[in-house]
């Protein structure tokens, strides 16, 4: 017989690949008063959530796992399914793309921990090793494009106490060009409006910009559509809070993520403001 669940105790499990942020990550969840821990061995998680289960000033734990851990990894999957019988737990998998990884790693001047020198070899590994945990995440965030500080502020608006019960809502604009983000919940493609990039007095400008702005307000498809995703977000944010959900990502993309998203993620902002927390990254925007 199962033990029912203690609401007091919430779990997140922090993984990813390695030079994805997992230290920023962490780091953000202490600031967000969760009670972390890091390279926490697979085969003592189980324990180390259960103490803390019978400490009443313990309400939310961070665990940090990473392939340092990887003789245990084989015994991660097994303790993860049984926690979730009786415990609150997220798992939240970190990645980004390759040459990302690369460049981290050349930065900062630190050995990959699997050892090899051919950090591609090394990446190309650790991927394969961490793959099922991957499959098992309930939130993939790809860091890619994303600064520490854009990093730490999406896990401070998502996980800190004060935004448990609020929905909190991301909005990414972005570049086809350059790829959609992993991350997002919902995509939306804006790439049918009239382009200010073929504009010569617009084309150096953002879409931060008033007179960007201008521009695609004053086309009745822009409005037509902005009121129509309006409507629908209006519609579906209610029933992910209802679900228990406390974030959803929302990307808007453009050819080139300078003009048109922009543009259109702030005016969704300005909409959805009123109602719930919104922040927002221009992914590609400097790009």
């Amino acid at each position: 017989m199962k033990s029912p669940k203690r609401n007091q105790l919430f779990t997140i499990i922090l993984t990813g690949i390695s030079g994805s942020g997992k230290t920023v990550a962490l780091n953000a969840f202490e600031d967000s008063n969760y009670f972390c821990v890091d390279n926490l061995p697979a085969s003592l998680i189980k324990t180390f959530v259960h103490l803390c289960y019978k400490t009443p000033d313990i309400s939310k734990i961070a665990i940090g796992v990473d392939i340092r851990e990887r003789k245990f990894f084989a015994n991660l999957s097994e303790t993860i399914t049984s926690l979730r019988k009786t415990q609150d737990i997220e798992i939240i998998f970190l990645e980004a793309e390759e040459d990302a990884l690369i460049r981290r790693f050349k930065e900062t001047r630190r050995p990959h921990p699997l050892g090899y020198k051919d950090l591609k070899k090394a990446i190309h590994q650790e991927k394969k090793i961490l793959s099922a945990i991957r499959n098992a995440a309930d939130r993939i965030i790809d860091t890619t494009s994303l600064t520490p500080h854009q990093l730490r502020k999406i896990i401070i608006q998502n996980y800190s106490g004060e935004k448990e019960k609020s929905m909190s809502v991301t909005l990414i604009s972005f570049g086809y060009k350059y790829g959609p983000p992993a991350e997002a919940d919902l995509l939306f493609d804006v790439r049918f409006l009239p382009n200010p990039n073929f504009i010569k007095k617009l084309k150096p400008l953002d879409g931060t910009n008033s007179k960007v702005k201008a521009f695609l307000m004053e086309k009745k498809e822009t409005r037509h559509f902005l009121a129509k995703l309006s409507s629908f977000l209006e519609f579906l944010i209610p029933r992910y809070k209802e679900e228990g959900r406390n974030y959803l990502t929302i990307g808007i993309g453009c050819t080139g993520g300078k003009h048109r998203s922009p543009a259109l993620v702030e005016e969704i902002k300005k909409n959805l403001k009123k109602q719930i927390d919104v922040s927002v990254v221009h992914r590609d925007m400097h790009g």
